[in-house]
């Protein structure tokens, strides 16, 4: 998102949306892999990592997780578009730079003209 400050209620709206496709996104489609160990060979550190696996992967995976909510997040996945999701993020970041660039220049505009009005 940037270095921007986002504080107006409609950029808000915008981030809690990107944040909301990006976790169906991250957590469902971007695997990750995982350090299983690492090992110190003389200066060298060895390191071990476990095959990429989605979140989502590593959920279904689990002993720990009840087979309804493994069922619940199958079913949520099924009807997941990696692509639809990747192109509304980026509809949505591009929508939330607008609003930005636009606050920011209406800021701009107001010194300007509080600017000429003490050169006059």
């Amino acid at each position: 998102m940037g270095y921007r400050r986002y504080d107006t209620e409609q950029e808000v709206k915008v981030l809690n949306t990107i944040y909301a496709l990006l976790r169906l996104y991250t957590n469902f489609f971007q695997p990750v892999m995982k350090l299983i160990s690492k090992e110190r060979v003389g200066s060298k550190v060895k390191k071990t990592y476990d095959q990429a696996r989605t979140p989502f992967q590593r959920v279904l995976e689990s002993p720990f997780v009840s087979q309804q909510a493994k069922d619940d997040l199958k079913e949520q996945y099924e009807v997941l578009n990696p692509v639809q999701l990747k192109r509304e993020i980026i509809k949505l970041q591009d929508k939330l730079d607008a609003l930005a660039r636009s606050k920011n220049n209406r800021k701009w505009e107001e010194r300007h003209v509080n600017l000429e009005y003490i050169l006059r």
